[in-house]
């Protein structure tokens, strides 16, 4: 009989996963929290699902896990009406004791509180339970509603803060799998290079990324193009404005921002010009945006505070004649594309060592848009590089 685990793709070890479990379980215990509740319903921020159970939902089919204190997982899937055989299979389900599952889907809104009712029959098996909320953003007001009815004499508190900080420390484990994605994001932006030419579309570019990056071990992620005719402004932008045709003299930007084997995420950005060297403005851009991230990168040692790492980055880029940063300039990533910490001045949390964090300082003018975007490991003497494709505009 044929195995079934050559079907498997890359995933995180037993010896991983049981480190996961276990360094939760003991901060459960210190809170007396009886039960975690995660749910999501896609890959891109749904990176906590994943570094519980090993699978992520997809496709906004929502899946649920319930982590008790002291038994294995319960998993709650939009399958079939039982007695069919839920999602995932038991010979791959690793710490997972229940598979339950029910015909529901977020469109069909009669069926919005099938999950949660098999989730109260679960959580009702201790009296007077204290329930922790793992990201309360991602869990449905119908899914929440229907347990606190159901579940009159628990206790609901949000667990989000303490789960996030474990998750935000990579294990030597971890940081290969995450190695591993910058690697393949290299590779990647090698084939993008190779790929770009007058005549062809910027979906083009984009969907010769997400084939390359399929079929070396990413399963999700975003990939983002955009051309247009130098001396413009061309940041990259998502597909449904990726119809223009590529010229000889344009300024070509690429993110690439999958998961890869594992389901870790990494992201890199970089700019082509096409048949023509980059005029002086966008070289002076991209020298400015490749200082601010070597600046941020030196700085990235444990200790470090997201809002000084923020005021450097403004206070650089607008003494240089760019525009401030306003979004993000720097986070984490992990099993979630975005995760913690963010480098912002909103965030109360200091870097650690064994963090992922991505570095992209952009330098924007009127007529000019460069960035220069990598990955780090945050290490006691600044942040580790991760990716090996060359930091500089390609000619193409």
């Amino acid at each position: 009989m044929e195995d079934p685990k050559q079907r498997l793709t890359k995933c995180a070890s037993t010896s991983e996963l049981e480190r996961r479990w276990k360094a939760t379980r003991e901060m459960m215990k210190e809170k007396k929290i009886d039960y975690l509740v995660i749910q999501n319903s896609e890959e891109f921020l749904g990176g906590t699902l994943r570094w519980f159970t090993d699978f992520g939902a997809r496709h906004q089919f929502p899946m649920t896990a319930i982590f008790p204190v002291d038994d294995e997982m319960t998993t709650i899937v939009c399958g079939g009406d039982p007695p069919a055989e839920q999602f995932p299979p038991a010979w791959a389900a690793r710490g997972i004791k229940k598979r339950l599952g029910a015909v529901y889907f977020p469109t069909y809104h009669f069926t919005t509180t099938y999950d949660a009712e098999l989730a109260a029959g679960v959580l009702k098996e201790k009296k007077k339970p204290t329930i922790g909320l793992v990201e309360r953003a991602f869990i449905p007001i119908t899914f929440y509603e229907h347990l606190v009815k159901q579940l009159p004499e628990a206790t609901f508190v949000d667990a989000t803060e303490w789960v996030d900080q474990i998750r935000s420390i990579k294990s030597p484990e971890e940081i290969e799998m995450i190695k591993g994605t910058a690697a393949l994001q290299d590779a990647a932006m090698e084939h993008v290079k190779k790929t770009i030419k007058p005549g062809i579309r910027d979906l083009d570019v984009y969907a010769e990324a997400h084939c390359f990056c399929s079929k070396n071990g990413s399963e999700r992620g975003l990939v983002q193009v955009n051309s247009g005719p130098l001396g413009t402004m061309v940041p990259f932008d998502v597909y449904h404005f990726q119809n223009r045709v590529i010229k000889e003299g344009d300024q070509v930007s690429v993110l690439i921002e999958v998961n890869g084997p594992g389901g870790y995420y990494c992201e890199v950005m970089r700019i082509f010009t096409v048949g023509r060297k980059p005029t002086q403005e966008l070289q002076d851009a991209y020298a400015v945006a490749l200082e601010a991230q070597e600046m941020a990168a030196k700085r990235l040692k444990p200790g470090a505070d997201p809002k000084e790492l923020w005021d450097m980055n403004k206070e650089f880029l607008v003494k240089k004649g760019y525009f401030p940063p306003s979004r993000l300039f720097a986070h984490g990533q992990g099993s979630s594309l975005v995760e913690r910490p963010s480098i912002r001045p909103d965030e109360p949390w200091k870097l650690r060592a064994g963090m992922n964090i991505t570095v992209h300082p952009s330098a924007v003018k009127k007529d000019v848009w460069s960035i220069a975007c990598d990955n780090y490991i945050v290490r006691e003497d600044g942040g580790e590089l991760l990716h090996k494709f060359p930091r500089e505009i390609m000619v193409v």
